[in-house]
């Protein structure tokens, strides 16, 4: 299956297989660290790293909003991975992305990343808040440990567990879901992970591909 029904704090979600989260009341996509012009950055550096990563994280986006009933898509945080992703054709194709789709609304709650590389484009039309931001039953924040009122959906972590078979094993991305808070994984197709051990009220869903599934905390 590519989407995982859940409930928290009496709302059904959808926990997707495309490492995002869909809140169908509210018909909103909410997305972690996705991290634009994090190769551009390493690139800057004198890093050789693969180009593109940004059309791979339009495409997904787009992929998700013919898949779903979307009005609004919230980003948790770390939208843009430093300054370098004011580059110019990071920008552009950004943009380019926006004017596809003009009447969504989209709002940014910044996280770390954001504070240093500063604000994105006005053009692109996001609203701008800092954590924790609060709609319904939830907080909106990028750090998952901000002490606040209701139930915290958050990123930062970029959450990664280790499967392991025998002497075989692979790290996966994967939603860490407790009785206060939710971390999200990575969005970003280039932003890596941190492996993480689950508490015993957590549940764990791991993205693999196009399915997702609960993993038994045992």
């Amino acid at each position: 299956m590519n989407a995982a029904s859940t409930e928290l704090a009496g709302e059904a979600v959808l926990l997707l297989a495309q490492k995002a989260l869909y809140w169908p009341r509210e018909r909103m996509l909410v997305i972690a660290d996705i991290h634009f012009g994090k190769a551009a950055s390493f690139r800057a550096l004198g890093i050789p790293v693969p180009r593109g990563t940004t059309t791979e994280n339009l495409e997904a986006l787009d992929a998700l909003l013919a898949a779903h009933d979307v009005r609004h898509v919230l980003f948790l945080g770390d939208f843009l991975h430093a300054k370098a992703a004011h580059a110019s054709a990071t920008v552009q194709a950004m943009l380019a992305w926006r004017a596809r789709h003009p009447d969504l609304v989209l709002t940014l709650v910044r996280g770390n990343h954001d504070k240093h590389a500063g604000d994105p484009a006005a053009q692109l039309g996001l609203a701008l808040v800092d954590e924790p931001y609060v709609l319904g039953p939830f907080a909106f924040c990028h750090h998952p440990d901000l002490a606040c009122d209701g139930y915290v959906l958050a990123g930062h972590v970029h959450p990664v567990y280790r499967l392991r078979a025998g002497r075989e094993s692979m790290r996966l991305p994967c939603f860490l879901v407790g009785p206060r808070r939710a971390i999200l994984p990575s969005f970003g197709s280039f932003t890596g992970g941190h492996e993480i051990e689950p508490a015993a009220e957590d549940r764990l869903y791991l993205a693999v591909e196009e399915a997702i599934f609960p993993l038994e905390n045992k």
